[in-house]
């Protein structure tokens, strides 16, 4: 049995509905704890078995895998604000790097060896060129991209040591929700771009950028959105490959284009047909002028391609946002 982490949350929850969408009938375990997952993301699916557990718990996970018998895993569960990981390093090397060490050696001490594992184009930092290919030098700029780092460093050693068969996959910004609007984006302290935009299309308070005086067309910053659907089938792909070969394989996941916060205010206040407010205020520390994905590997090896672009990226948000669930 496929066994997922984080399953709950926002990426997780998307996968769970393209893996039962593809595999009607096949039994499927969500792990959460549910501190930031939703329950009411995973709807009653008579195949799926849902256990509320915690990474830090090793002989509960241990349990899982053996009353399951689960023989792979897509590793989701982590924490992922930026800004709160500099604030509290330890609570994310605890979770992240701690929580999926644990989930490893539950791993190897049941003889399952197959991950798909959710990483992050954070583990860059601040690249030296652009497109960021899967070589550009590895060098976070934050204690969450670092806790990537970490877990990746793991699976490689597990690699070499247990025979693990790993596929990392770095997302640079995940965005947009499911196209019948019955799940997206739910965070209790947002930080991302598209639903703060969109949240204050809603209550007209000024959303805050940060700089406007960066090095590119219109001086803020310039992002890669990738649709939480594409990393779905993404990782449906990362997961048929993963049982085939015994070896760590490494993607980007991205559209291949960029656009500046700006020209997302601009777009999401013509989807919304509501002018959206702003405020320019000082800059982030290491944030990077650019951030655009080259996922030539991935389109070679996963087949992957993007079907959203940035406008129905937004469209779908907006779906999520004025009715949501939860």
């Amino acid at each position: 049995m496929l066994l997922v982490t984080g399953g709950a949350g926002y990426i997780g929850s998307h996968f769970v509905k393209a893996y039962i969408s593809r595999f009607e009938g096949q039994k499927l375990a969500v792990l959460d704890n549910f501190s930031l997952g939703h329950k009411k993301a995973l709807p009653d699916y008579k195949q799926l078995e849902i256990i509320d557990c915690d990474l830090m718990n090793l002989d509960a996970l241990n349990k899982v895998f053996k009353t399951l018998k689960v023989d792979s895993v897509i590793h989701f569960a982590a924490f992922t604000q930026v800004g709160e990981s500099q604030l509290n390093p330890v609570k994310y090397f605890q979770n992240n790097v701690t929580g999926s060490i644990n989930l490893v050696n539950a791993m190897a001490d049941n003889n399952v060896n197959k991950i798909v594992f959710s990483s992050t184009c954070a583990v860059y930092g601040i690249p030296d060129f652009y497109p960021i290919t899967e070589n550009t030098k590895i060098n976070p700029m934050n204690i969450y991209g670092l806790t990537k780092k970490m877990v990746e460093e793991v699976l490689m050693a597990m690699r070499d040591t247990k025979g693990f068969s790993s596929v990392i996959l770095r997302y640079f910004n995940a965005a947009g929700a499911s196209d019948d609007g019955s799940i997206g984006e739910s965070h209790i302290d947002e930080s991302h771009l598209i639903p703060l935009v969109l949240d204050s299309a809603i209550t007209q308070k000024p959303l805050k950028v940060f700089g406007d005086d960066y090095e590119t067309p219109d001086g803020t910053c310039i992002r890669d959105y990738i649709h939480v659907n594409d990393l779905a089938q993404a990782h449906l792909s990362a997961l048929d490959l993963v049982k085939q070969n015994h070896y760590l394989n490494i993607f980007n996941l991205g559209s291949g284009c960029g656009a500046s916060i700006l020209e997302i205010i601009k777009l999401a206040s013509q989807i919304t047909k509501v002018e959206i407010p702003y405020t320019v205020v000082d800059r982030r520390p290491g944030d990077p002028p650019i951030l655009i994905a080259n996922y030539d590997k991935a389109k070679e090896y996963l087949n992957f391609k993007p079907k959203y672009d940035i406008q129905k990226i937004i469209e779908t948000a907006w779906r999520w946002q004025r009715n949501k669930a939860f």
